[in-house]
């Protein structure tokens, strides 16, 4: 059954072509690649909501968070998921995390043989579960969707829980030849959260994922000279947004900031609310007051070549 299904799924896969977006390059690149699945924030407003692949030598390898739409991306982009084996999830909140168990089963019903998953993401604290629990209730024994293990190709989901204490140090994750992961802990509220690096022959892409200000020292030491930066910008500066969202969010001037002091390369602003994106050329200002780099603003299906970053 499992194998009919899978027969299935490629047929019709193979049937339809989907349209490839005109900011997507041509030539496939032998270093690393940002493909933005989803750029928008909690709300519904026509964004999907944040979702990231990261290409690895021309190929998507790392999923990074998997917010509401990013399933519905990956089929209009065209995107082949056969290679994903790395999941970085930032923190738990439900726009960065509701669309995993369909991407599995996307992922899961196109594959050719077994499929092993390494899921990172935060400890738990507070009304967050550790993300292996997450994982647990999601797929395992008596979960959710129990089924999904068993509906395709058969899975192995291997999840593993990172220490989120802003005194913890960085760690490096992955070592898998060329390719390495790093990670560590920032502050987003009541919500444990992480960031991560990931470095492949020479090029590196960092992500913020949602954090405040706090954590702005552990966010630049991970960050140090990397050639892109996705940063989350959700919030106006002061007196711009409602108070309390800067608890969560780090506002734009001071996105600029960090930004420099890490000797980052190129900037990309995401993960946006509709009074964010609504005032684009007052956030870029604020952000390039401090930045020198470059600044590019996501949306639903932007893709960017690291080599060509520089």
């Amino acid at each position: 059954m499992k194998q009919v299904l899978a027969a299935l799924a490629l047929a019709l896969m193979m049937a339809v072509s989907p349209s490839v977006p005109q900011d997507q390059p041509k030539a496939r690149s032998e270093g690393l690649e940002l493909l933005v699945l989803g750029s928008g924030g909690p709300r519904s407003f026509g964004r999907a909501a944040t979702s990231y692949l990261v290409l690895v030598g021309g190929v998507p390898r790392i999923l990074v968070d998997a917010g509401p739409g990013a399933y519905q991306a990956v089929g209009k982009l065209g995107v082949d998921l056969s290679r994903v084996d790395l999941v970085l999830l930032t923190h738990l909140h439900i726009d960065h995390s509701s669309d995993l168990p369909a991407l599995f089963l996307h992922r899961s019903l196109t594959a050719a043989g077994p499929i092993r998953f390494r899921v990172f993401g935060p400890k738990g604290g507070g009304l967050f579960p550790d993300t292996s629990r997450f994982v647990r209730e999601l797929f395992g024994p008596g979960g959710a969707w129990e089924y999904q293990r068993t509906f395709g190709a058969d899975e192995q989901i291997d999840a593993v829980d990172l220490a989120t204490g802003l005194d913890s140090p960085a760690r490096e994750i992955v070592s898998d030849g060329e390719l390495r992961v790093r990670e560590i802990a920032t502050h987003h509220g009541d919500c444990p959260s992480v960031a991560y690096r990931i470095d492949y022959r020479g090029e590196s892409i960092a992500f913020s994922g949602d954090m405040d200000a706090s954590a702005l020292a552990n966010l630049e030491s991970l960050a140090k000279g990397s050639d892109l930066l996705v940063f989350h910008c959700a919030v106006l500066d002061p007196p711009g947004s409602p108070e309390f969202l800067y608890t969560l969010h780090t506002p734009p001037r001071k996105i600029g900031e960090a930004t420099r002091a890490a000797a980052v390369k190129q900037l990309v602003l995401s993960h946006f609310a509709p009074d964010v994106e609504r005032r684009e050329d007052e956030v870029r200002r604020s952000v390039e007051a401090s930045y020198p780099g470059t600044v590019k603003f996501a949306h639903d299906g932007l893709r960017v070549a690291v080599r060509g970053a520089r």
